[in-house]
């Protein structure tokens, strides 16, 4: 991509602020609409079965309307459709809390999930063209910082719900405020625009093939954080019969280490190289997973979701880093990882129930310890290409592990 001119330290570090700050006001929509659901839930007089059915809308929103982004990108410029498409976003927080049933509650989640993807593909493109020309790792913090602004979001959230405040007037108000946020950020980012020669990318297609076996490891890495998430809590108290409290510390345990990894992640990234982070990191998870199914203890279990956490933090921000220099269509290429990546969001939780109700709870996190494994044995695919820009070349050596 071409654009500004001016990328001396003090600017590229500024355009890193800046889009830092969007993947915060990013995740803090997240975090704003989650700690609602029950609130939409009983103004849309939905059982839970309907609820599970309309929460499916928005990764099936993001999955269609992602390979749109890197449309409006060529078309744009980064800058401009960021803009957009972050406004996009922060004002579909609205539509859910309006919803009056089924239908119209599945309509407003869909575009919900549509805007959140296509702002997600062009914010982690931006990330990767900055990282590039800063010649340095940065995408585990920015997507730290998208951990960091999902907990700002539901810490608000929370307070909203525990004063009982209407969610149309809370989502107002935080979407408004989010979208200021975010345009002030986006004046901060780089001004980048296709080359004048380069060919528009499709409106819709399916994953490049160089994206599919990073996709693969994404899918790895997220369904594991979905499995962990949504059932950690059930696992403490269903398999291990701990109190709720306890329970629920096995999720705070699993979001802290995965907040945390990232916000540190590049300077290990940066040290160790991609495919030797993500080996560790895998050995880390597979160590987790069989702390958690073979000892039978809380303590056990504790400590085997946090190192699940630690050990799958970085893997999307290196894979959405990976897909943007595996071809000469960055943002088609994240599209596709993050499509793939997605999917596995979606699926997770539900195949992790499906698994159990079929066997055990202990079956179904043995199946997360072997996904977990996989990122050991198919890291190599996150390897710089030689060519691939900047932080290849001056980054890593995954020979040595140590800076050229």
């Amino acid at each position: 991509m071409t654009g500004e001119t001016d990328l001396s330290p003090a600017r590229l570090r500024h355009a890193r602020f800046a889009i830092a700050a969007v993947f915060c006001a990013h995740g803090a929509v997240t975090g704003s609409f989650a700690t609602r659901i029950p609130w939409i839930q009983d103004h849309a007089q939905l059982s839970a079965g309907t609820l599970g059915l309309a929460l499916a809308f928005p990764a099936l929103g993001a999955a269609l309307a992602m390979p749109l982004a890197g449309r409006i990108n060529h078309r744009f410029g980064a800058r401009a459709a960021l803009r957009g498409l972050l406004s996009m976003w922060t004002l579909s927080l609205i539509l859910p809390s309006l919803a009056p049933n089924l239908v119209t509650l599945c309509l407003a989640l869909f575009v919900y999930g549509a805007s959140a993807g296509m702002a997600d593909v062009a914010m982690n493109a931006l990330g990767v063209e900055t990282e590039n020309r800063m010649g340095r790792s940065i995408m585990s913090s920015l997507h730290g910082m998208w951990s960091v602004g999902a907990l700002v979001g539901s810490a608000a959230g929370t307070l909203a719900a525990h004063t009982g405040a209407d969610a149309r007037l809370h989502h107002l108000i935080a979407a408004l405020a989010l979208t200021a946020a975010g345009l002030i950020a986006v004046r901060g980012v780089l001004d980048l625009r296709s080359a004048e020669n380069a060919e528009a990318p499709p409106g819709f297609a399916l994953p490049p093939r160089s994206a599919l076996l990073i996709g693969a490891i994404g899918f790895c890495a997220v369904f594991a954080e979905g499995a962990s998430l949504d059932w950690s809590a059930v696992y403490l108290r269903d398999v291990l019969h701990t109190d709720a409290g306890l329970a629920a510390a096995s999720t705070t345990a699993f979001a802290l280490t995965m907040a945390v990894a990232r916000l540190v992640g590049d300077r290990v990234v940066d040290r160790f190289g991609a495919v030797r982070t993500v080996r560790v990191g895998g050995v880390l998870a597979t160590l987790g997973g069989v702390l958690v199914v073979t000892v039978p203890h809380p303590a056990a279990a504790l400590t085997g979701f946090g190192l699940i956490g630690l050990g799958i933090a970085v893997v999307v921000p290196l894979a959405f880093a990976a897909a943007a220099r595996s071809g000469p269509a960055p943002a088609q290429a994240i599209a596709g990882v993050a499509t793939i990546t997605y999917t596995s969001g979606l699926i997770a939780p539900s195949a992790i129930g499906a698994v159990a109700d079929a066997t055990s709870l202990v079956v179904s996190f043995g199946l997360v310890t072997l996904l977990a494994f996989a990122l050991v044995v198919g890291a190599a695919v996150l390897r710089p290409k030689p060519a691939a820009g900047k932080v290849a070349a001056t980054n890593r050596n995954e020979t040595t592990g140590i800076r050229p």
